[in-house]
């Protein structure tokens, strides 16, 4: 399987929906990287993705990257270090549970917009919503096609 038809075009339309949501929430950003393969480290891997796609340069440093390797079967929450800064250790455990007990469920699409919008609920606290918010990065999914 490709990354691109790991979820179907309504799937990715409901993905999309979720980050909207949640981002309508917080000032953070989120996006979603999904892979056929992890290239190296998973973290290590992570923190690279998350800078080629530019989420170190927001204004508040408040991005988080979910990442997803299809083949490995691994995924990854990459926050930014304005979030990792002001949040309490432990932030991403919950998190990373739900993801878990979903992917291991294979509801794979539900596990990720379910943990997006606790993550928009998690980072209001942090990073409220601002009148002047602006959308700083898009809400699409990003594939790697190797």
């Amino acid at each position: 399987m490709n990354a691109l038809s790991f979820f179907s075009p309504e799937e990715k339309r409901q993905i999309e929906r979720s980050i909207s949501q949640a981002e309508s929430m917080t000032s953070g950003e989120i996006r979603l990287r999904v892979e056929r393969t992890c290239k190296g480290e998973l973290e290590k891997h992570g923190i690279e993705v998350f800078k080629k796609l530019g989420m170190d340069r927001t204004k508040n440093r408040n991005a988080v990257l979910f990442y997803i390797s299809i083949k490995d079967h691994q995924f990854a929450v990459i926050g930014d270090q304005g979030i990792n800064n002001c949040v309490p250790n432990g932030f991403w455990n919950e998190i990373y549970r739900n993801i878990r007990t979903e992917f291991s469920k294979q509801n794979y699409c539900f596990g990720i917009c379910m943990a997006i919008i606790q993550t928009g609920k998690q980072l209001a606290k942090y990073f409220p919503i601002d009148t002047n918010d602006v959308n700083e990065l898009p809400n699409e999914i990003s594939f790697e096609f190797e």
